[in-house]
């Protein structure tokens, strides 16, 4: 699985590794020349503006690097080296899902935090005193704050896996099929609408909102963070099980 986790890796590092370079040195500089007060208010101005620009960039060619990652797997020559790779569809699946999502997260935290720092140094904030006042003034709010690091996590995480499942059922029980992107389509709504019922487990920490066949739970209770982090674990859970399944039982390359 160490192997697999290089190549993916090295995959998705040279597609998206020379944009982050270039987006971490230039807010780097004006981040430093900011922090001195070396820039004017037109600088300013300038480093806040190419800041949300390079949001922009960096997400991209993130998801052109994920989609060159997972492609991979499934298309000639490299998808013939993973069919013929002696390890479970699962670990090699893992792998691409790992490197992926450390790749995104890290480079999209790097980048969105640069453009945070540039803003306050726009405004003429401090951003450590005022990080450091709001925990000791409001300790248990920014505990609470905490949850969504694992929040925004466990629903990327099924985010990617229900792409891979996609990709891989358009390859295995759709290939060849009339259709096959629109079959696909289908799965892909059928599937987000039974994650959505899946939702009614957490109607004791909320109540139930209605709009025709939609439903949403509206979450109150304050233990429903986690119970909900730990729904969205197990349902990315079910369909990587699922996708690495179908991986095993045939693919077309």
């Amino acid at each position: 699985m160490k192997a697999q986790f290089k190549y993916s890796f090295l995959t998705g590092f040279y597609t998206r590794g020379i944009v982050f370079a270039v987006i971490f040195v230039m807010n780097s500089v004006f981040i430093t020349l900011g922090a001195l007060g070396w820039l004017p208010l037109a600088g300013k101005i300038t480093a806040v503006a190419l800041g949300g620009v390079a949001i922009a960039v960096m997400f991209v060619f993130n998801i052109i690097s994920d989609v060159s990652i997972f492609r991979r797997m499934f298309s000639a020559p490299e998808g013939y080296l993973y069919a013929l790779t002696p390890a479970p569809r699962w670990k090699i699946m893992l792998a691409s899902v790992i490197s992926v999502a450390v790749m995104d997260i890290v480079t999209m935290t790097i980048v969105i935090f640069s453009e945070v720092w540039l803003s306050f140094i726009l405004a003429g904030n401090d951003i450590w005193n005022m990080v450091w006042t709001t925990i000791t003034i409001n300790f248990n709010e920014s505990l609470h704050l905490l949850w969504l690091i694992p929040l925004f996590i466990s629903g990327y995480l099924l985010l990617m896996i229900s792409i891979l499942f996609f990709m891989t059922a358009e390859k295995s029980i759709f290939f060849k099929l009339p259709a096959s992107g629109l079959l696909t389509f289908l799965l892909g709504c059928a599937c987000w609408y039974v994650i959505s019922l899946l939702q009614l487990v957490l109607i004791p920490f909320g109540y139930v909102e209605r709009w025709r066949i939609f439903i949403t739970i509206t979450l109150t209770h304050g233990a429903a963070v986690p119970v909900y982090i730990l729904l969205t674990l197990l349902e990315a859970a079910g369909l990587f099980i699922l996708t690495s399944k179908l991986m095993e039982k045939r693919m077309n390359i």
